[in-house]
């Protein structure tokens, strides 16, 4: 019987990736409803589905850095003092990550409350930008960038 050895602990990872895809899976969910309720202001209920899908990403956001964090504090003796670039780049934009999403959580609200087509278009941008930066922390972590 042929036992493998994994450099990871299986749980922590597993939980950083469920939060991950869960967080990018709202985070697009965000992104086509406000885009699709751009010139509608009568769309009560892409209102409301985006704000939901926001509120919905904070406790798999929080997931996400909790266990990226649990595997760090296990690891970081193994990178030697010198943290890779795919770690650096995973912390800033996590932490820049999030603040834009509570940012566009209050937007999300102030459309919801105004009906103001501005507040919908600033929602679209911000979640754009906040799955952009999503996109290039999954690539970094992917590919290992400067390993």
């Amino acid at each position: 019987m042929i036992v493998a050895d994994y450099s990871r602990p299986f749980w922590p990872l597993f939980l950083h990736v469920v939060g991950a895809m869960t967080t990018v899976g709202g985070i697009v969910t965000v992104v086509i409803l406000s885009y699709v309720a751009w010139n509608r202001p009568d769309a009560v209920f892409l209102r409301r589905a985006t704000f939901t899908a926001l509120i919905a990403t904070i406790p798999f956001y929080i997931l996400l850095r909790v266990f990226a964090e649990v595997m760090y504090s296990d690891e970081k003796d193994a990178f030697g003092g010198n943290d890779p670039t795919w770690v650096g780049i995973g912390y800033i934009t996590s932490d820049a990550g999030f603040l834009l999403l509570l940012i566009t959580i209050g937007l999300a609200f102030w459309w919801k409350r105004s009906s103001k087509p501005v507040a919908g278009r600033i929602v679209a941008v911000l979640s754009t930008l906040l799955l952009l930066l999503l996109t290039v922390a999954m690539l970094a972590m992917s590919g290992k960038w400067g390993s």
